[in-house]
């Protein structure tokens, strides 16, 4: 990408976290960087410290008189004014993962893909790298705790690390050496139509490694795919694996071991199964990579989590609160079956605002059997986001079908009343909308009980 100094990059849709590390990304590179979003927020605020010029109102008297390129959220509306005005002045426009297509065709690129874990294991991963001192650069889709961002950038960087979403198959413009695949559940199915067409998505993905290119699995997964696959998992069939699992105090313990019989004792901060796999994830990359494993080994004790991914915002004598990002059903299983695994005896209440009426229609079923593993449910209404309500779809609806004794459906503006009622001992909120504006005043009244 030939942007640098003198150069204005304009976002439309800077607040996402994909779009606010290319917006850093091009910061670092000297170029005068500006922006529009809905609503504001404290990444659009912590933008606007940086030196990135935000604005809210969709208006094109607004945008700078010159614009050298202009990046281009999918989930900008049709009907936004400012996108009208781009395309009128034939401002050269490009979508977020266009862009990093590009930054990909020019660095040695490790993708990481697949419906649930991909952040997690991209800030594991960068978390690996940097213990290793490798010159990568990594875009996260979170902010990663181990770095208080969502972009890593280091010096004479010649590896790009990046999240590869398949949200509007975006993943497809990527030109990856080394991608790995962790899940491929359905999901997006407004995008894609069926599972089917989703599981053709990520072969597709695959496909975009060259010839001599590595492509990683989690053991479950049987992709059509001809590369050359290393999987990972929990079972000794798997090139990657674990054995020896123990959960003390809260950190998983287990014995990493290597396709070249190298093993190393593993103390991992966060709990869950599926954080387990994350973790032998990041470590199958590191492998790929020749590094050490003593230094996979310093790296994964050292991790401290990506926010809005168990994300632990409390835990004192008497209360424990996680803030997740789950909005999947089996992302909500995995959550709650983490704090289960730490809290056998104790009775959990889950927050969950659900995210899309599309989701939402298409696995009622599955959502209404995640939440075995709590007590206590408050379910906010449905975050649209780009859509359009659904008629017979709705939260009471889902409501009905799950098969709790203790579940409430609330407004937004009864949330904290209720949970100040309920004084809950082991509190978790889930979803990928603006349930987030919650966690800090959460978090502050329980610590205050």
């Amino acid at each position: 990408m030939k942007y640098g100094s003198g150069h204005q990059i304009f976002f439309l849709g800077i607040g996402g976290i994909g779009m606010s590390a290319l917006a850093r990304y091009f910061m670092s590179l000297g170029s005068a960087v500006s922006g529009y979003d809905l609503t504001q927020t404290p990444l659009t605020l912590q933008l606007e410290q940086e030196g990135v010029s935000v604005f809210y109102k969709d208006d094109p008297v607004q945008l700078p008189s010159a614009i050298d390129l202009a990046v281009i959220t999918p989930a900008i509306p049709v009907e936004s004014k400012l996108l009208a005005a781009l395309q009128s002045r034939n401002v050269r426009s490009l979508k977020r993962s266009q862009v990093l297509g590009k930054l990909s065709e020019e660095y040695f690129t490790v993708a990481i893909a697949g419906t649930h874990g991909k952040t997690t294991i991209t800030a594991l991963t960068a978390q690996i790298f940097q213990a290793a001192g490798l010159p990568f650069m990594a875009f996260i889709g979170g902010i990663a705790n181990n770095f208080n961002s969502n972009l890593v950038l280091k010096p004479d960087a010649h590896i790009l690390l990046v999240e590869a979403d398949e949200f509007d198959r975006s993943f497809l413009t990527l030109s990856p050496d080394i991608a790995l695949i962790s899940s491929v559940e359905a999901d997006h199915l407004d995008i894609y139509g069926s599972h089917e067409q989703l599981i053709a998505g990520f072969v597709a993905f695959a496909n975009c490694l060259p010839s001599a290119g590595k492509l990683v699995l989690q053991q479950d997964q049987q992709l059509n795919v001809a590369q050359g696959k290393l999987k990972y998992g929990t079972a000794a069939q798997a090139d990657v694996f674990a054995s020896g699992m123990d959960i003390k105090d809260g950190k998983q313990y287990f014995k990493l071991h290597w396709p070249d019989n190298q093993t190393a004792d593993i103390v991992f901060p966060m709990p869950g199964i599926h954080n387990l796999n994350n973790a032998l994830a990041a470590a199958t990359l590191a492998y790929l990579m020749g590094l050490k494993i003593a230094v996979v080994a310093q790296a994964l004790e050292a991790f401290r989590g990506v926010k809005r991914r168990f994300d632990i915002r409390l835990n004192n004598a008497n209360h424990y609160y996680v803030d997740d990002y789950a909005h999947h059903p089996t992302e909500i299983k995995a959550c709650l079956s983490a704090l289960r695994s730490l809290f056998p005896e104790k009775k959990i209440t889950a927050v969950f605002q659900p995210h899309l009426f599309s989701r939402t229609r298409d696995l009622m079923d599955e959502f209404a059997n995640s939440f075995a593993d709590a007590d206590q449910l408050l379910l906010l209404d449905i975050y649209p986001a780009r859509e359009k309500p659904v008629a017979g779809i709705d939260s009471a609806v889902l409501l009905k079908k799950i098969k709790l004794k203790e579940k409430w459906q609330l407004e937004k503006s009864s949330l904290l009343p209720k949970i100040e009622l309920l004084r809950p001992e082991v509190l978790v909120t889930m979803g990928a909308g603006d349930i987030d504006r919650f966690v800090e005043p959460i978090e502050k009244m329980m610590a205050s009980w």
